[in-house]
């Protein structure tokens, strides 16, 4: 990108913008549009499984492939796509949506179970080369400072609202036309996305191209590959699951010997300085947990909304609506609290705001009057993980040259998708083996002890913020855009 598209500072030192240009406006337009789809993707069929199921003949054992197997490519391959990013940033974002348009056609005229899974599976690696590239399109557009914050802040906003979206899209489109639309209307939409993007959006290749560390590269992706298969197997299977124990013992080993060649590597596919920093790592750490309880919590609440309350798949997908409406307002003031108060004490201030919001709904009774709380819980707890959302992109990509925006945006994709996929299985688990009874009263009571570890991670991850990021970005005052 020109110095004028991508508003950095001018050689004579002058302060970077804090104004939109218009061109600016439409490649924020359009890069939050590709990131808005691809969070839609993670959810949109969750309700539509069952129905799924029974039209393509999968057995009821291997319905869990339809998300499997997305998760697997979006969570496995982003960090190895993060880093191709600082390369062909803008080709792989382009490049990521023809493939995630075909994909989609494909899901939608598939007429096999194992075509579906294909579908995914090129769905899952189109989301895990589009998403990082889309965010380091993203920062290496906005300079450090207000604008950044706040691309960062519509971003992460649309992004939990895109996942709440999701949920109900996919029961609106399953109830009143068919599954099959939860693949087709992707088609349109990254078909706009890709010609807007090839008329707007710069090239962003540097003038040296870094060698690509391929040991790493195929030491980073098995291992994630294989913690991400443990974690869908323990959620299936239970913890004491041997394929969920030998897939995580496998991911872990593999994950020690990245960081062994990572700490060798002359040039590596994430620099052991970058991981160092505090910045980057505790970060991550926050992001990971903000996704990881939020998206569980969906899960506790869709559980509680069907099998203690008897609501819809359909009705339960829209009173996720109030939580998508609390996201958007999170990603919409983050900014102006990052700016009054930094970064830093906006992780803080989030956790603690999700932590009191998420604590209260073990308070859930088991009849309908208590939707109240549910929806209040809900819209409370979307706003504080939102603003630890935007604080922690902002903390993981502050401090780092534009050649590395790609491999920053990576982890924090990375831990976006492991948090997302993490969550589910955790949470079920936790709540299987405390449910007491087959009867409602029996489903709320391990519903209420999964509630309340939820609550107690989050806590963890914002005292751990409390206490190791000590440095807290320096504030700065947003302008409007």
């Amino acid at each position: 990108m020109t110095a004028t598209d991508t508003a950095q500072v001018t050689p004579g030192g002058d302060a970077p913008p804090t104004r939109l240009t218009p061109r600016l406006k439409l490649v924020l337009v359009i890069l939050l549009a590709a990131q808005f789809m691809l969070a839609v993707d993670f959810s949109i069929l969750n309700v539509a499984l069952p129905v799924i199921g029974e039209g393509l003949g999968f057995e009821l054992s291997d319905l869990q492939w339809i998300a499997t197997s997305f998760a697997l490519c979006a969570a496995g391959f982003t960090l190895l796509f993060g880093r191709i990013a600082d390369l062909f940033g803008r080709r792989l974002f382009l490049g990521g949506l023809v493939v995630l348009g075909a994909a989609s056609l494909l899901g939608g005229l598939a007429t096999s179970p194992e075509l579906l899974v294909v579908a995914r599976v090129f769905q899952g690696l189109a989301t895990a080369a589009v998403t990082p590239a889309g965010l380091s399109l993203l920062t290496t557009s906005f300079p450090e400072g207000p604008l950044r914050e706040k691309a960062l802040g519509l971003n992460g906003a649309l992004m939990s609202a895109g996942f709440t979206t999701g949920a109900v899209l996919g029961g609106i489109l399953t109830d009143l036309l068919s599954w099959r639309w939860a693949f087709f209307i992707n088609v349109p939409v990254a078909l706009l996305v890709l010609v807007a993007a090839v008329v707007v959006i710069k090239e962003s290749r540097p003038d040296e191209r870094p060698k690509l560390d391929l040991p790493g590269a195929v030491s980073v992706t098995l291992g994630l590959l294989a913690v991400v298969f443990g974690l869908t197997q323990a959620g299936e299977h239970g913890w004491g699951s041997p394929a969920a124990l030998l897939s995580l013992a496998a991911g872990v080993l593999l994950l020690l010997v990245f960081y062994a060649v990572e700490r060798k590597a002359k040039a590596p596919l994430v620099p052991i300085g970058v991981l160092s920093r505090r910045t980057v790592a505790w970060g991550n750490i926050a992001g990971l947990i903000a996704f990881l309880t939020e998206t569980s919590l969906v899960f506790l609440m869709t559980l509680y909304l069907q099998k203690v309350l008897g609501f819809s798949p359909l009705a339960a997908g829209l009173s996720f609506g109030v939580l998508g409406i609390g996201t958007v307002v999170g990603g919409t003031i983050a900014p102006r609290v990052i700016g009054r108060i930094g970064t830093r004490s906006t992780l803080i201030l989030g956790g603690v705001v999700q932590t009191v919001a998420t604590a209260a709904l073990i308070g859930l009774g088991d009849d309908r009057s208590w939707m109240w709380l549910l929806l209040i819980g809900t819209f409370v707890g979307g706003v504080g993980n939102m603003l630890v959302i935007v604080g922690f992109m902002v903390t993981a990509t502050t401090g780092l040259p534009d050649h590395e925006q790609g491999l920053a945006t990576g982890l924090a994709t990375m831990t976006q998708q492991v948090g997302i996929t993490m969550g589910t299985p955790i949470m079920s688990a936790v709540a299987t083996a405390a449910i007491t009874g087959a009867g409602a009263a029996g489903v709320l009571g391990g519903l209420k002890v999964a509630i309340a570890v939820n609550a107690a991670i989050v806590l963890a991850g914002t005292l751990a913020a409390a206490l190791f990021l000590r440095k807290p970005a320096p504030a700065t005052t947003p302008a409007s855009m």
